[in-house]
């Protein structure tokens, strides 16, 4: 039996961040980090496309646009001071019709709201940033949008974790709870606190604990296709308008932290939590639970999400996905773009007592634990600060108060 004051389950950087701001804020809580793999990094820490978002696309009464900012600034300190890469590239956002000319303004209406800094251009001005760039009439140019390397950055954060005394336990998976304990294949821990920042199966441990039932996570598979034009081909990240009814950002060109340019993500419904490849990871139950969810959004088409699923499952060509991102920039070449990256899994939340995929950051929680529901994109960028709302929200709980909703 091992004791602690803290157990957080998953390693994660939503779990790692969450342990430092309990650590900075209680010297002497003992705390431990469960990791179920045998190094850390593996699943969505360690397969996000790199981009430290700026925070213009989200809502002002969000998390996500209260924390990107923030944690764009939070996160460029943090790797500067510890001589990690980082590539300050930006970003512009193009409209590939007329009607896109007013997603750009929206999102211009947005990043002021948020006090994001960016610039609504002409196309001249666009050229200028990135010569290859198309866009009709206006662009908006995010200067503050960089990229870095997410392995390289998660393993300097667990280093300041451990050199804070917090205790990485890899080869720790959750397997189950027992009254007050949590049970993984080599030790049973008694926790004061239990923090649940479990990402793929973050809703799995979360219903163990009697909380959020009403919600799953379903997966989706990011793909990239990576070019080999030589560094430096592409200046900046290029971004098409989204569909703001949706957690899509859609297919875009990512300028990586080593100066080459990758084409993705593509947002595939998947058909297992980690269903990267093959069927590695394949597990029976948990499929045919996805593949029913997914069946009754197909049917129902709740949220477009045929639409969706059809037009995704197209990207899986590679003709096709760089087609797409063709139309943001001229000399866009299929034979340049032949690599796929590792694809990541994207762990969003559904709803499925309202069938609607949830838009922002959740929390829900009670007197035993907190439990990070939906950390989806921008959570990596969002991190630092976020980490500081969630200890916030267990300080709150340990007071008899309930989580504050969104």
């Amino acid at each position: 039996m091992k004791t602690c004051d803290y157990l957080i389950i998953g390693g994660g950087i939503v779990g790692l961040t969450i342990a430092l701001e309990l650590k900075k804020r209680n010297r002497a809580a003992s705390i431990m980090v469960l990791e179920k793999e045998a190094e850390l990094a593996v699943h969505g820490s360690g397969r996000n496309s790199g981009v430290l978002h700026a925070g213009f696309y989200y809502t002002a009464d969000s998390l996500k646009a209260r924390f990107t900012r923030e944690g764009n600034a939070r996160w460029k300190q943090f790797v500067e001071e510890r001589g990690l890469k980082i590539n300050r590239c930006g970003k512009l956002v193009v409209a590939k019709n007329e009607q896109e000319v007013e997603g750009l303004r929206e999102l211009k209406r947005r990043g002021d709201l948020n006090g994001v800094e960016t610039h609504l251009i002409s196309l001249e001005e666009a050229k200028k940033i990135e010569p290859r760039v198309k866009s009709t009439e206006l662009a908006l140019w995010s200067p503050n949008t960089a990229t870095v390397d997410p392995k390289e950055c998660m393993a300097a954060m667990a280093a300041e974790c451990r050199a804070q005394g917090i205790e990485i336990r890899l080869n720790s998976p959750y397997q189950a709870r027992r009254g007050q304990d949590v049970i993984t294949p080599q030790e049973v821990y008694s926790a004061g606190f239990v923090v649940n920042a479990a990402g793929l199966h973050a809703d799995k441990v979360a219903h163990d604990f009697g909380i959020g039932q009403r919600y799953r996570i379903l997966p989706f598979k990011g793909l990239y296709v990576y070019g080999s034009e030589p560094v430096g081909a592409l200046r900046t990240n290029i971004y098409p308008v989204p569909d703001l009814r949706n957690t899509f950002l859609g297919v875009h060109f990512t300028v990586t932290v080593d100066g080459k340019a990758k084409i993705g993500p593509t947002a595939i419904p998947a058909f297992w939590r980690e269903n990267y490849e093959g069927l590695k990871g394949f597990d029976a139950a948990e499929a045919l639970s996805i593949l029913r969810d997914e069946a009754i959004l197909f049917f129902r088409n709740d949220f477009n999400f045929r639409g969706i699923a059809l037009e995704e499952i197209k990207k899986y060509s590679q003709a096709y996905l760089v087609k797409q991102a063709s139309a943001l920039l001229e000399g866009v070449r299929l034979e340049n773009y032949r690599t796929w990256g590792r694809p990541g899994i994207r762990a969003q939340l559904y709803d499925h007592q309202d069938k609607k995929l949830v838009i922002d950051f959740m929390l829900m929680g009670n007197p035993e634990g907190l439990h990070v529901l939906n950390a989806i994109s921008p959570a990596w960028t969002a991190s630092m600060p976020f980490a500081e709302y969630v200890v916030d929200q267990i300080e709150a709980l340990h007071k008899g108060k309930e989580v504050a909703k969104a």
